[in-house]
């Protein structure tokens, strides 16, 4: 089963995408997405994805042009793990609310 996007951000493009098919989402939460996305992006550079993996657990994905010489890989690595105690039970919040989605779809 391939991996499900969530939403990310792109310090490249200046652009936010969020995953028309989790609108559903209380507002709020997809603005805090919004926010932790594009600070990271902002902070450290490159392009943050948040996705779910075929158990329905979230990952958050980093990749960097291989001539942005500005990207900072330890601050990434170091910022993901910030970020993922953060927003810990937001993280956990959402990946019950797309298992349960699963869970009615019958997948």
């Amino acid at each position: 089963m391939a991996k499900t996007v969530l939403c990310g951000a792109n310090s490249y493009l200046q652009k936010y995408y969020f995953n028309n098919e989790f609108d559903k989402l209380p507002d709020i939460v997809k603005k805090e997405l919004q926010i932790a996305c594009v600070t990271f992006t902002e902070e450290v550079g490159g392009i943050i994805i948040l996705q779910f993996n075929d158990t329905g657990n979230l990952e958050i994905s980093v990749q960097a042009d291989e001539k942005d010489f500005l990207f900072d890989e330890i601050g990434s690595e170091l910022k993901i793990k910030e970020m993922q105690k953060e927003k810990k039970d937001l993280f956990e919040g959402i990946e019950t609310y797309y298992k349960a989605i699963l869970t009615i779809n019958g997948e």
